[in-house]
């Protein structure tokens, strides 16, 4: 039996795990690389294999960094089922689309641009895949309940249980059978943080062979809860009230952008918010959210009392999501008392990059961080203090207040992951780190050595391990 790690190696992005043995191929995710300028060749180098040899593929959760490539798999030959949670199942059917129909765009966008030298048309942008093709690809997508066992091949046996990263996200225990043995492989997938909002605290699992476990946040602790809202309390009352600009805010559309709207409704059912307009400018965000919506079974308690005050408050806060491009467009023409939520997380895509130009200048306003960003985006160069970004090819001056509010992150902490860990009976007889970039990995590796004396490594891109 092999396990080849294909990404999420020494960094966050492009979570792809092939699994082989004599009898079976599979993968375990087949995320897409994002940030930085070896992204886009990375991407298209993805497959070191020939798709049409794969059996099946498992799929943690809906995140493009973990989901983004499938219909790319799919376009050179894949014709095998994916199999995931229900949940995760019907985010695909936006996040997929939306996803192909971005890089359409940007494409266009990049040929527009390269007329001006017509040297570059030899070498014509293309996206990685189109919306007919991730369209046919959904095809393919099959969903699976939590906790129910299922044999996607005779050599192989799953169960997906839930890691409260975002709605449908999933730990994948699965069994692999190879001759006279058998291993038990589990993929941590993105782990949440306990008492994070909207979704439920991640399972217990006790026993594995071979574990692989995400170090996102491996080599930090978050802020509390409370201290946190308390930094969003402030960052939205100041900017709002005594600055009297916009906040902007990047967000995924699915899990982050849902935590929000409840902190916020929350915030202000508390008497800690004023009145304001949120706009929630994601053509999938709505979608997402009404999927959310669907699978209430999925949400904590305080999540559903929440939406439950909401409705008979008679909408308020007062919350727009914006649909067409055109309304996206207006709100650069609002200049105070806004909150606009957009995509993407990192901002290097979508919306959010037309919300920045024309508020990033602006000291009256605030931007607000509230997720991971990966080194090479340029959510990590706002992180990182720059003077000056650039954005559709014009150099912007930041002079906007930048909050980095990292308790809301839906990644597990060091100490979030350890306590998972501590659940198990037994070591592993192997652990591999991945999903982190190279110091969080190698932190959080170092404490799983020292705190529980496991057999620990971290494993470089397209490294292979026999057992």
């Amino acid at each position: 039996m092999q396990l080849t790690f294909l990404g999420a190696a020494g960094e966050v992005t492009g979570s792809s795990y092939l699994v082989e043995t004599g009898d079976v191929r599979f993968l375990v995710d087949c995320g897409m690389f994002q940030g930085g300028r070896e992204a886009e060749r990375k991407n298209r180098a993805a497959f070191g294999f020939n798709p049409e040899t794969l059996d099946f593929v498992l799929l943690t959760h809906a995140h493009i960094d973990h989901s983004g490539l499938l219909p790319r798999l799919g376009a050179l030959g894949f014709r095998g089922p994916v199999y995931t949670t229900i949940a995760t199942s019907d985010l695909l059917k936006v996040m997929l689309k939306d996803s192909a129909h971005i890089q359409e765009k940007e494409a266009e966008w990049q040929n527009k641009m390269d007329y001006r030298d017509r040297r570059k048309l030899l070498h014509e942008a293309a996206p990685l895949y189109t919306v007919t093709q991730a369209e046919t690809f959904l095809k393919q997508v099959k969903g699976i309940d939590y906790n129910a066992e299922i044999m996607p091949h005779p050599s192989v046996r799953c169960m997906f249980r839930d890691a409260g990263h975002i709605l449908g996200s999933a730990i994948i225990e699965v069994w692999v059978n190879s001759g006279k043995d058998q291993k038990k492989i589990v993929f941590s997938g993105d782990l949440g943080q306990p008492g994070h909002p909207i979704v439920r605290d991640p399972t217990p699992i006790q026993q594995a062979d071979v574990l692989v476990i995400e170090s996102t946040y491996g080599n930090r602790l978050h802020r509390s809860m409370t201290d946190t809202l308390d930094e969003l309390v402030h960052a939205v009352n100041d900017t709002l009230e005594r600055k009297g600009g916009n906040v902007i805010v990047p967000a995924f559309t699915v899990g982050r952008t849902q935590d929000l709207l409840f902190l916020l409704v929350d915030l202000y059912r508390q008497g800690r918010l004023r009145e304001m307009d949120i706009y929630v400018d994601s053509p999938m965000a709505l979608a997402a959210t009404d999927i959310t919506l669907k699978h209430v079974e999925l949400l904590d308690k305080e999540t559903v009392s929440t939406m439950q005050w909401l409705i008979q408050n008679g909408g308020k806060p007062r919350i727009r999501f914006v649909q067409d491009v055109e309304e996206s467009i207006q709100l650069n023409n609002v200049k105070h008392g806004a909150i606009i939520i957009s995509a993407s997380g990192m901002c290097d895509a979508g919306r959010i990059k037309h919300h920045l130009k024309y508020n990033l200048g602006r000291p009256e306003c605030s931007i607000l961080i509230t997720g991971f960003q990966a080194a090479g985006t340029l959510g990590r160069r706002l992180v990182d203090k720059a003077k000056y970004v650039k954005i559709f090819g014009q150099e912007i001056p930041v002079q906007a207040d930048i909050y980095t509010i990292g308790g809301l992150s839906a990644h597990a902490d060091q100490a979030g992951l350890m306590g998972w860990l501590r659940h198990f009976h037994a070591a592993p007889e192997k652990t591999f780190v991945v999903h982190g970039e190279s110091i969080s990995a190698a932190t959080l590796a170092e404490a799983i050595r020292q705190q529980l004396q496991w057999n620990v490594s971290v494993p470089a891109q397209l490294a292979s391990v026999t057992f």
